[in-house]
C-alpha cells in the first residue's frame, strides 16, 4: 500500500478492456486477495484520527458535568451511571450526524465524505417511511419542513442532554445523579417519530443499539445497568446467530485481505483455498470464522453470569480483543466508533459494575422488556430477512444481507442526477473525479471484485445478465446499490432495504425514466431456515418482471468471477 496513493493492480489496459465482465473481475479478485482495496496508508490514519477525536471530544464534553471533577479526574468518574447515559447519547449523535458508520471513501463516499445531516436538514430530499400505509401522517417520500424540524430537534435535544448536569440522586458513589428523565424520554420519542417518517435516519442513528440502550437509561440504579447488560448480550448473541451460515468465512477472508495490519502478501494468500485460482476461503479463514462466532455466542453469557474475579477478567479481555480485531481491520463500511463503544460497554457494565446482577433489580419485568423486544426482532430478522433490516436483525458482518445491483444507461444516469435533490454526483462521476477518466474502471471493477468475493456477488452478477436480457450489456454501467443509496438518501451501510423497490418508486416519480434505462437486481438475504435466497428483477420504469431463487450451495462452490450460478425462475415477464 502506498502512503498517499492507492495500490492499484498492474494491468495491460488495452487487453483487459476487451474481456468480458467476468474476465475483467478475475485479476481484480486476485488483487483483492493479495492487497485488498489498496487504500493509501494516509487514509487509514485519517480514520484512526477520527476515532481518537470521537473518544477525546466525547470525554471532554462528558467531563463538563457538574460533580465529576473535570477531564483530569477521569479515572475517578468514568464508571458513573450518568457517564454511560451521556456516552450513549454522544455516540447516537455522532452516528446520526453522519460521522460514524458510512463515513468517507471506505464506504464509497468520496465527494463529500459524508451526507446525513447535509441531506436531512434539506427539504426536497428523499425520505423512506417504514410503514406508510399503517402509520398515520407518514405517507410520501419527499422531505418537508416537518421532517427537517424533527431531525433538528433530535440533534438539539441530544446536545442539551450532553451539557445538562445530573440530578434526582442515584446509587452512584459521588451522588452525581442521572440526567433529568425528560431528556432521554424526549430524545427517545424524537428518534422514534423521526424514524417513522424516515427509516434511514433511525438506521443511521443505529437505533437498534443506541436507541435500545437509551431506553435502558430511563431506569435507575441496578435496573439500568442490568437492562443495558442484557441488551449487550442480545447484540453479541444475535450477531453470532446470524453467522451460523456458509457466508461468513467469505467475509473473514475478504476482510483479512483488506486489513492494514496484515501486510505480507504471502500471509494474505493463506486466507484463501489456493491462490490465485481458488479464492474460496481457506482453512485459516474458516477457523477464524468459527472461533469468532463461538466467542460472540458464548463469552457474553460468561460475562453476564460472572460477578467479578478472574472469570470476569478473562471474559472481558476476550471481548475487548474481539472488538479490537474488528476495529484494527478498518472494515469496509467503517463501523469503527461502534466497536470503541462496545469496548467501553464491556469495561463499564461488566467490569466496573460486575457485582450488579439480576437479583439486585427492583423491577425485573421492566429490565427484561427492552432486551426481550430486541430478541424478538433478531428472531424475525433471521426468519424473515426480507422484512427486517440487517441492523435491527443484528446480522452484522455475517455475509448474509439484502443487496442490490443497478444496471444504468447513460441516459438513465443523467435523468437520476437531474431529477433528485442531492449534494453528490452519480457514483461513476465521483470515481472519475478522484481517479481520472483513464483509470475510472479500475476502482469500479475493484468494487465489483469486493462484492464478488462475498457469496452474494456471484448471484448478483449472474442475475445482471438476466436483468439486461435482450439488450446490449455494453450500454449499461453496473453500480452497487450502496452507491446509489449514498447519493440519493445521504447514508448507506450495507442495507439493501434502503435501495429496494421503495427507492425505485421514489426515483420513478422524479426522473421520468424510460423502460430499459434502469434495471435493478434485488437479492434478499438467506433466511436461517432455508438454503436459498430469493431475487427480483425490476425495471425502474415498468416494475418487477422476474422473480425466483438461487441456492446458497451453488454460490459458495464458485469463484468470484463466476457469473453463471444456476437460477430457479418462479415468474418471468421479459419486458
Amino acid at each position: 500500500m502506498g502512503f498517499t496513493t492507492p495500490t492499484l493492480p498492474s494491468l495491460d489496459m488495452a487487453e483487459w478492456s476487451t474481456g468480458t465482465r467476468a474476465e475483467r473481475i478475475r485479476p481484480m479478485a486476485r488483487h483483492w486477495a493479495e492487497v485488498g482495496f489498496g487504500t493509501p496508508v494516509i487514509l487509514h490514519l485519517f480514520y484512526v484520527v477520527k476515532i481518537a477525536l470521537y473518544v477525546a471530544v466525547g470525554a471532554l464534553i462528558i467531563s463538563t458535568t457538574s460533580g465529576l471533577g473535570g477531564i483530569t479526574a477521569i479515572g475517578s468518574w468514568w464508571d458513573e451511571p450518568i457517564v454511560f447515559q451521556k456516552a450513549v447519547i454522544f455516540t447516537l449523535l455522532f452516528e446520526v450526524i453522519g460521522l460514524g458508520c458510512g463515513f468517507g471513501p471506505l464506504n464509497n463516499r468520496y465527494v463529500p465524505p459524508m451526507g446525513s445531516a447535509l441531506y436531512w436538514l434539506r427539504p426536497g430530499t428523499i425520505r423512506l417511511p417504514p410503514w406508510p400505509r399503517l402509520v398515520p401522517l407518514t405517507r410520501g417520500d419527499r422531505r418537508g419542513l416537518v421532517d427537517v424540524a424533527l431531525y433538528a430537534a433530535l440533534i438539539l435535544i441530544g446536545v442539551v442532554a450532553l451539557f445538562t448536569d445530573g440530578r434526582d440522586g442515584d446509587t452512584s458513589s459521588t451522588a452525581v445523579g442521572l440526567l433529568p428523565l425528560w431528556l432521554p424520554v424526549t430524545l427517545a420519542v424524537l428518534l422514534a417519530v423521526t424514524g417513522l417518517r424516515d427509516k434511514t435516519i433511525f438506521l443511521a442513528a443505529r437505533g437498534e443499539v443506541y436507541g435500545a440502550l437509551l431506553l435502558t437509561t430511563l431506569l435507575t440504579g441496578a435496573d439500568m445497568l442490568v437492562a443495558a447488560k442484557l441488551v449487550f448480550v442480545v447484540i453479541w448473541m444475535g450477531a453470532a446467530t446470524s453467522k451460523l451460515n456458509k457466508h461468513f468465512p467469505f467475509v473473514v477472508s475478504t476482510m483479512m485481505s483488506n486489513s492494514p495490519l496484515i501486510r505480507p502478501r504471502a500471509l494474505k494468500r493463506k486466507f484463501f483455498e489456493h491462490f490465485p485460482d481458488d479464492l474460496r476461503p481457506g482453512r485459516p479463514a474458516r477457523v477464524v470464522a468459527h472461533i469468532s462466532t463461538a466467542i460472540e455466542m458464548l463469552v457474553p453469557v460468561a460475562l453476564f453470569v460472572s460477578h467479578g474475579g478472574w472469570p470476569t477478567a478473562v471474559a472481558a479481555t476476550v471481548m475487548v480483543i474481539f472488538h479490537l480485531g474488528i476495529l484494527t481491520a478498518i472494515p469496509m463500511g467503517v463501523p469503527l466508533e461502534w466497536n470503541v463503544f462496545m469496548i467501553f460497554g464491556v469495561l463499564f457494565l461488566f467490569v466496573a459494575h460486575a457485582d450488579v446482577g439480576f437479583s439486585d433489580t427492583a423491577n425485573p419485568a421492566l429490565v427484561v422488556a427492552i432486551p426481550l423486544i430486541s430478541t424478538v426482532i433478531v428472531v424475525l430478522g433471521n426468519l424473515l430477512p426480507g422484512k427486517v433490516s440487517f441492523l435491527p436483525g443484528m446480522r452484522y458482518y455475517a455475509g448474509n444481507w439484502d443487496t442490490t445491483l443497478w444496471c444504468i444507461t447513460p441516459s438513465g444516469s443523467a435523468k437520476i442526477d437531474a431529477g433528485i435533490v442531492s449534494i453528490s454526483s452519480m457514483p461513476a462521476a465521483q470515481l472519475e473525479r478522484v481517479y481520472g477518466k483513464d483509470r475510472l474502471h479500475i476502482p469500479l471493477y475493484l468494487g465489483y471484485a469486493f462484492r464478488a468475493m462475498n457469496t452474494h456477488g456471484r448471484a448478483l452478477f449472474t442475475l445482471a445478465h438476466r436483468a439486461m436480457a435482450g439488450r446490449d450489456e455494453a450500454d449499461y454501467v453496473l453500480t452497487d446499490g450502496e452507491r446509489i443509496c449514498a447519493m440519493t438518501l445521504g447514508w448507506n451501510f450495507g442495507d439493501g432495504h434502503l435501495h429496494g423497490e421503495q427507492l425505485i418508486d421514489a426515483l420513478r416519480s422524479r426522473c421520468d425514466l424510460e423502460p430499459g434505462e434502469v434495471r435493478v437486481v434485488l437479492l434478499e438475504a438467506q433466511p436461517i431456515h432455508r438454503g436459498s435466497q430469493r431475487y427480483r428483477l425490476v425495471d425502474a420504469a415498468t416494475g418487477e418482471f422476474e422473480r425466483g431463487e438461487l441456492r446458497v450451495a451453488d454460490m459458495v462452490t464458485r469463484q468470484p468471477w463466476d457469473d453463471q450460478v444456476p437460477v430457479d425462475v418462479a415468474e418471468s415477464r421479459i419486458p
